[in-house]
């Protein structure tokens, strides 16, 4: 299980597409931004395997977000990864500071996008993970 925060509909149909497109078995919840993904977080339902985050959000940023959800006992260990367009390297530190699992940049090419999530994803399957 995978929560997607992303408000940008493109990026959220690319994740979809190759998640489909490679077979992969993972079911994506999607969240808007940081509060929608605190509510869903929060509402008691399963946690997430992992969080794949974007940075530049509305409302409530990548790092802000990062920093309740690390802040909380029962979400603090869900491995979170920055996938964002940043290349800002105060930005890569202040995620690490917080701690998060991986930064990801994302290509501008489709398929470098593709080979990159496909990479990511794989890892993670091999990970034992903390399940909430």
């Amino acid at each position: 299980n995978i929560l997607f925060i992303e408000d940008d509909m493109i990026e959220t149909m690319k994740l979809k597409r190759t998640v489909s497109k490679l077979q992969l078995k993972h079911n994506i919840t999607e969240a808007k931004n940081g509060e929608e993904a605190l509510d869903i977080l929060q509402s008691g339902n399963t946690l997430p395997d992992i969080i794949l985050l974007d940075l530049n959000m509305p409302r409530m940023s990548g790092i802000e977000f990062l920093s309740i959800l690390k802040a909380d006992d029962k979400l603090r260990f869900l491995p979170t990864i920055i996938l964002t367009t940043s290349e800002n390297r105060a930005d890569l530190q202040e995620c690490y500071r917080i701690g998060i699992a991986g930064y990801v940049i994302k290509p501008l090419k489709y398929e470098d996008y593709e080979t990159k999530l496909q990479s990511v994803l794989n890892y993670w399957d091999n990970n034992e993970l903390v399940k909430g």
